[in-house]
């Protein structure tokens, strides 16, 4: 037998149980446990979790700590919405029991609602609700901008769904309704609150992710002309020519720049430069084809990628595009004239950034050459010489314009031409080396004509010591190609204006070998030059590099260079100094000799060094 007052004890511990389990909140705050039904689930697949034999229900306690952690893993490194909602989705289904999950866009343009409804066993459906359609309770969330529970699911017009009850909650990022969560779960009142912070979680993530795709879109377009930017331009170039590779076919680059552009911003402002330059972006969009590509390379430049294109084709566009400008007028400009270079992917070049080289290359080749009948030259890169002067000289701009931070590795390519060169004569011989010399002098304006110089001076010093004809030649071969090995120094060294650093000394104190090593070498009529350009920077005393040579170890040829040198050096404008005159560069030498320079072929210098012309 129960005494009466335990009975009375049992009825209050059921009563208290009952209490806590209908309430997600007690007086000691958020609990972790409450009772959740679940559906139990049908042995189909496809209605499964809607429809048990019997509608029996069981039930089973939710632990939301675990649900919030198990959330926070589950989200996780996530970076993409679709993403997202499927590891919310899996959540909801199997930690909280939910029957179906549901995200709906609001569509400004058309002003519906975009839903995308997944079902328990991972069917998806898709609808669209109006907002005129204010009697539908997710509009009405929409606008409100509360959560609203429905007793059903009817709205939603998914008759195979069982209809459990629903709860539609607003999808707010800051103060912005983006749309709307909705949730099936017949124990949507208890887990209320646990839903609010998913769809607030989802929204932010929808914001950022919206944010992000934007910053990117931007990143990579330009805002002036609305073509790719540089940085775009560049992943588009690199995307087709992996694709060309795949299918072994054809991609041209036409490189455009916009003439006198300088001048106009100078003389007319940038507001009418920049007129120009965004009539030109309107004209190549107008006439490209949906498959090419356009983008503002430099500030006054446009490229565009043409895929599956050969040069003829690409010769065509050229034109026709040329044509278009120049019948389209601009106050106080007149026609709009552009220079053009095109080069073709694998005919040209078959790294990107050397086709890119090829074709700005072909441009200033184009600008060089001007106009015919009014209209611009279009050059390929594969309609001139490497070699010829105009080619080499427009080659070194694009160096300098666009690729002051490329040391060897790129310029291997203008020295592999030259190594493979096969000389054919003394003339052919002394045509390269004069060409490559003006292409090194280029990189740098403070050394205009150094090469030359030097070149002068050595003969002249090798003629005062009346060495055979032949010696004579070598020298002055010699001492034009001194300075080769710069071409594998980087432009910010090369051109710093103040003095160096200790590393970047280093670093300057490289060229002879590279010279010698990585460009005379490779080619069998040039090695009787090395010793001229590897050893004109060692000293008498052994201070020198980069073999640290006394005396008479260093060659003769390379001491005699070594003087011109210098004293062309002294004689020169540097970007911290003013040249010297005659009389004192000659005091500097005379102080050095014996230490830096053989004494002997600095007093035979000193005497004719008046006699040389002094014009740079």
């Amino acid at each position: 037998m129960i005494d009466k007052e335990t009975l009375i004890k049992q009825e209050k511990e059921i009563l208290y149980n009952k209490s806590m389990a209908s309430n997600p909140i007690s007086g000691k705050g958020f609990m972790p446990k409450m009772t959740t039904p679940i559906a139990r689930t049908s042995s189909n697949r496809l209605f499964g979790g809607y429809v048990s034999a019997n509608n029996d229900r069981v039930f089973s306690t939710t632990d939301y700590r675990e649900v919030i952690k198990d959330m926070n893993t589950a989200l996780r490194g996530k970076t993409n919405t679709p993403d997202f909602y499927n590891a919310l989705h899996a959540l909801l289904i199997n930690k909280l029991g939910a029957q179906f999950t549901a995200i709906g866009i609001f569509q400004k343009q058309s002003k519906c609602i975009n839903i995308k409804l997944t079902d328990k066993v991972g069917g998806t459906f898709s609808s669209r609700v109006f907002l005129s359609d204010d009697t539908n309770p997710i509009v009405e969330c929409f606008n409100s901008q509360e959560t609203i529970v429905k007793n059903d699911s009817k709205f939603l017009k998914l008759s195979y769904l069982q209809s459990p009850a629903v709860a539609i909650i607003p999808l707010i990022s800051v103060n912005e309704c983006l749309g709307v969560m909705i949730v099936g779960d017949n124990n949507v009142n208890e887990n209320a609150d646990l839903y609010s912070l998913v769809a607030n979680h989802y929204a932010l993530f929808m914001h950022n992710a919206d944010l992000v795709e934007q910053a990117n879109a931007h990143a990579n377009t330009d805002a002036l002309t609305s073509l790719s930017n540089h940085r775009g331009f560049q992943e588009i170039l690199s995307n087709e020519l992996a694709k060309a590779e795949k299918t072994n076919s054809t991609v041209s680059v036409i490189m455009m720049d916009v003439n006198n552009i300088s001048k106009i911003n100078r003389e007319l402002g940038h507001a009418k430069g920049d007129e120009v330059i965004k009539l030109v972006a309107e004209k190549v969009k107008q006439n490209i084809r949906s498959n090419d590509s356009a983008g503002r390379y430099g500030g006054d430049e446009i490229a565009i990628v043409l895929p599956d294109t050969d040069t003829n084709e690409a010769k065509y566009l050229a034109e026709y595009l040329t044509y278009s400008l120049s019948c389209c007028f601009i106050d106080d400009v007149g026609p709009v004239k552009v220079s053009v270079g095109i080069a073709n992917y694998p005919q040209c070049a078959k790294e990107q950034e050397k086709l890119l080289i090829s074709a700005e290359q072909a441009m200033y080749i184009s600008q060089s050459k001007g106009y015919k009948d009014g209209m611009s030259a279009i050059i390929s890169s594969s309609d001139f010489n490497f070699w010829d002067d105009m080619a080499l000289h427009s080659f070194a701009e694009v160096l300098t314009k666009r690729h002051s931070q490329l040391g060897v590795n790129f310029e291997e390519e203008l020295v592999n031409k030259f190594a493979s060169e096969e000389i054919s004569s003394q003339h052919h011989l002394e045509e390269l080396a004069t060409s490559l010399a003006g292409a090194i002098d280029a990189k740098d304006p403070y050394t205009k004509g150094h090469s030359t110089s030097v070149s002068k001076y050595s003969e002249a010093l090798a003629r005062a010591l009346n060495l055979p004809e032949a010696e004579v030649q070598r020298i002055k071969l010699g001492a034009l190609l001194h300075d080769v090995g710069k071409i594998g120094i980087p432009e910010n060294v090369l051109k710093k204006p103040t003095h160096l650093s200790d590393e970047e000394w280093e670093i300057m104190k490289q060229h002879p070998s590279i010279g010698a090593e990585k460009v005379l070498m490779q080619n069998e009529a040039l090695k009787d030059l090395i010793p001229m350009v590897k050893y004109h920077h060692e000293h008498i005393d052994g201070s020198g590099y980069p073999c640290q040579l006394k005396g008479d170890e260093i060659p003769l040829e390379a001491r005699i260079v070594a003087v011109a040198d210098v004293y062309h050096a002294l004689i020169s404008d540097r970007p911290y100094r003013k040249g010297l005159g005659v009389e004192k560069a000659c005091e500097i030498l005379q102080d050095g000799a014996g230490v830096q320079w053989d004494a002997e072929l600095v007093r035979k210098f000193i005497q004719i060094a008046p006699s040389l012309a002094t014009t740079i």
